[in-house]
């Protein structure tokens, strides 16, 4: 059973950082593209950030290309998100996703992900 768990999520003021960790059970990790979404209330889940299976590659939502950084740590089969500049909008539960195929280049759909954590509360406040 391949599991992906989150971590690192919590309230945070404007302007501060968090750390995102996601720990994975995937045998083929080093295979696999991954990405960060995020879901607000009343709204639907966006990208937030992929990288592709080599981790040469990244790519951001527009509003967070300047604040956020993806990375993998192949060894421990865990995918980060560096979160700094917080922002009231980046409110939202976050979720890390595995690509469902082999050697991605970190597409942007959802619906391209097999594999989901369970989300991380991420709050910022004024």
């Amino acid at each position: 059973q391949v599991q992906l768990v989150e971590s690192g999520g919590g309230l945070v003021q404007a302007g501060g950082s968090l750390r995102l960790s996601c720990a994975t059970s995937i045998l083929t990790f080093s295979r696999k593209a991954m990405g960060w979404f995020r879901q607000a209330p009343g709204k639907e889940r966006e990208f937030v950030a992929s990288i592709n299976w080599s981790g040469g590659m990244t790519y951001y939502l527009d509003s967070v290309k300047a604040r956020f950084t993806i990375s993998r740590d192949n060894a421990k089969n865990t995918v980060y998100l560096q979160m700094n500049s917080l922002k009231l909008e980046d409110t939202a539960v976050y979720y890390c996703a595995a690509d469902r195929y082999n050697y991605g280049l970190g597409t942007k759909r959802s619906d391209d992900y097999g594999y989901w954590g369970q989300g991380t509360q991420v709050t910022v406040s004024s």
